[in-house]
């Protein structure tokens, strides 16, 4: 059978109608903004960068119930004090739901915070734990850690639409705090399908980045870190 030069092609040659046309926008993206004041409440620092690390956690809660369904086995998911948890979703009475809103006969998922770091690590993929964490307090070294906050609802402008995670810092240690990594925490507690039971995961990292530059907090200022995610920027 002779086969045409087009099929013969086709790991090489980018078939026409692939190539960027420019009316194409981004389905997605994610950006990290970080705004330091100093002690009088003065912008000091404005940090941007793109952020571009979901942790396998993350990548196991999103992967569609048929990826597992047809696979027959279950992921597994590291909470940030290293222990592991089977992740079972299915179409059964002994599925792993995660269940919202949180309620008597709900499982209780939520946002932990955005958490900061000193240290840094290369794979934020594996990562489960940030490298350093930087403790909540007001000791030498440490942050107070404010209430994370997201957004009431999805904001839509044009063919954009985003939501923002956010999280304020204050530094009473005595000494300028240095942030070099940030990551995104929640908490997972899933049901099972029957409603005879429930299983606790715990603390899960579920988003980590290095920051492409050091941040430094004055003492008596504030950090503020923004997570935004966007469709079509």
């Amino acid at each position: 059978m002779m086969v045409g030069k087009g099929i013969e092609d086709i790991d090489v040659a980018m078939p026409r109608d692939a190539y960027d046309t420019g009316k194409d926008t981004p389905t997605f993206n994610a950006y990290l903004t970080v705004i330091v004041r100093g002690p009088e409440g003065r912008v000091v620092k404005i940090h941007r960068q793109r952020s571009h690390s979901p942790t396998s956690n993350f990548i196991a809660l999103i992967l569609p119930l048929t990826f597992f369904k047809n696979g027959g086995s279950a992921p597994t998911l590291k909470n940030i004090s290293g222990n592991t948890s089977g992740y079972g979703p299915a179409l059964n009475s002994n599925a792993q739901c995660i269940t919202y809103p949180a309620s008597s006969t709900n499982r209780n998922t939520n946002l932990v915070m955005i958490q900061v770091g000193s240290g840094q690590q290369s794979n934020p993929y594996s990562a489960y734990t940030l490298a350093a964490p930087i403790a909540n307090g007001s000791g030498s070294g440490q942050l107070a850690y404010g209430q994370p906050s997201v957004s009431s609802s999805i904001v839509v402008s044009g063919s954009e639409a985003y939501f923002t995670i956010s999280q304020t810092f204050n530094n009473s240690s005595g000494g300028t705090v240095t942030i070099n990594e940030v990551g995104i925490i929640m908490y997972l507690q899933t049901q099972f399908s029957s409603g005879s039971g429930y299983s606790t995961v715990g603390s899960l990292l579920v988003w980590y980045d290095v920051l492409s530059s050091s941040i430094s907090v004055p003492n008596g200022g504030s950090v503020t870190i923004y997570y935004t995610f966007t469709v079509n920027p």
